[in-house]
């Protein structure tokens, strides 16, 4: 019952134009409206995790049961957005061994290297023979082999999880900018420093290939084309970038710019993200005060202004960024950094935006001070949705499942464990689905007042006075 009179309360104070909803086509992808995601017609908010490990992870047959039960967990915490890595750039099981060349295991292979493998083992059938084997060989693979990345977009679908996938790391972690460069400089580019990544035809070539590959990519496992699959919520286009080089952020503006442009051009049916950390630039010199101490060649106002970039994203560790403080200040600076964010995203962006990592390692402290960064975030988040703000969720880093202490930095949740910080979760977790549904109920309660004034003036009785819930 105090529900239903809290959909009341809302029809009458929330503004008309705060929720322009109407009734589409229900094909699942997340889109945006104004200052809001929206679902199928409704306001959309998301609770979720970030979890770089799970195409790693899912590209060992023997460990994929990990992912699975990481998506298992998060569902029943009510958790709807994972955000992970699409990249893996040379090194140990890469994806992307080479520009433009991949695994199998983690994504797919090229019949010239299978060539180079059966060739020794066929010099005495003809050159005929040894073409039919290679190609049976590759249809063979794509049937029974293990994708990693095709795995993680079926096992989320599955369990109703959305997936940001981030196409690029700023760090060497998996490769990132870094092996971009050397990659090129292998193939006799004079690059002197890694922030040539932004800069580089060649390397931006390299980027945009890899951006071709995966939005292309056919899915096995659920029959779908990634650029087609409403599964993914949105492409990132790098993790954090960062170019330090040039400071006053004309590099990165020119970079996202054009590859955002190129994303778009491939596939509109996604949102698209920049990966930023939320560092001002020279746009707002006024709020380059509230920057912890970075100044890095990004701009949150500028970057996020680009009109194919459909939402800002906001990240925030201050145990790492003024980690000389202690928790008090921590929790000061936190919320008047979401504060700023959260309103020049409504008022100056005019976009949603969404807390795409934040977090608070256990390592010297206790969980009670873990416990108050979520809950700082999570009523940040709530205040702003339930009044039809900008701010539409946040992703903590990061998800662990049982066994996986190798892949603990700190910040690792394990939700099987019942803690205190996976109760805050779910709590935030329903906090948010009931006001999508209370959202949804104004909507239609207005539809339905349209629709009976319409009645009055001759038109007929309207649905009946039925709601219509999503």
């Amino acid at each position: 019952m105090k529900h239903f009179a809290l959909v009341f309360l809302l029809a009458i104070l929330v503004p008309q134009e705060c929720f322009h909803v109407s009734v589409e086509a229900r094909d699942d992808f997340v889109r945006t409206r104004g200052i809001h995601f929206m679902l199928n017609g409704y306001p959309y908010y998301a609770n979720g995790f970030n979890a770089y490990w799970l195409m790693y992870t899912a590209s060992d047959p023997s460990q994929r049961f990990k992912v699975s039960n990481a998506f298992r967990e998060a569902a029943s915490h009510g958790l709807t957005v994972a955000r992970t890595w699409a990249f893996s750039d040379g090194g140990y099981r890469p994806l992307q061994y080479s520009p433009g060349f991949y695994n199998e295991q983690m994504f797919t292979v090229r019949p010239s290297l299978i060539f180079i493998f059966f060739l020794p083992f066929n010099m005495s059938f003809s050159c005929w023979t040894c073409y039919v084997c290679i190609f049976y060989f590759e249809c063979c693979l794509c049937v029974v082999g293990m994708k990693g990345l095709d795995f993680v977009v079926s096992e989320a679908r599955k369990y109703g999880i959305k997936l940001i996938l981030s196409l690029v790391n700023n760090y060497e972690n998996f490769g990132g900018k870094k092996q971009y460069v050397n990659w090129a400089r292998s193939h006799g580019q004079y690059l002197t420093s890694d922030d040539d990544f932004f800069r580089s035809p060649v390397v931006k070539g390299y980027y945009m290939n890899h951006v071709r590959t995966v939005l292309n990519r056919y899915n096995r496992f659920t029959g779908m084309h990634y650029k087609d699959d409403p599964t993914i919520m949105a492409w990132e286009l790098m993790n954090e970038p960062r170019c330090t080089s040039d400071p006053s952020g004309r590099t990165i503006q020119a970079w996202i710019t054009e590859m955002a442009s190129f994303l778009k051009s491939i596939d509109r049916n996604h949102l698209l993200e920049a990966g930023l950390e939320g560092f001002y630039g020279q746009s707002t010199p006024q709020r380059k005060t509230m920057n912890p101490g970075f100044n890095i060649g990004t701009d949150f106002i500028a970057n996020n202004r680009i009109p194919a970039i459909d939402f800002a994203t906001v990240h925030c560790y201050p145990d790492q960024w003024v980690s000389s403080s202690n928790i008090q200040y921590q929790l000061s600076f936190l919320n008047n950094w979401l504060s700023a964010h959260f309103i020049d995203a409504q008022y100056h962006i005019k976009k949603p935006i969404l807390v795409a990592e934040f977090g608070k390692s256990f390592k010297g402290s206790s969980s009670y001070e873990r416990d108050e960064v979520f809950n700082s975030v999570y009523y940040k988040i709530y205040a702003s949705a339930k009044r039809g703000g900008a701010a539409s969720g946040a992703l903590f880093w990061q998800l662990l499942t049982e066994g996986m202490e190798s892949f603990q930095d700190g910040y690792g949740i394990i939700l099987g464990q019942s803690s205190s910080t996976a109760n805050l979760i779910a709590r935030q977790s329903r906090k948010l689905y009931l006001i999508r549904k209370i959202f949804a109920r104004v909507a239609n309660m207005r539809r339905w007042q349209r629709a009976r004034a319409r009645g009055f003036s001759g038109s007929g009785g309207g649905n009946g006075g039925r709601y219509i819930d999503n």
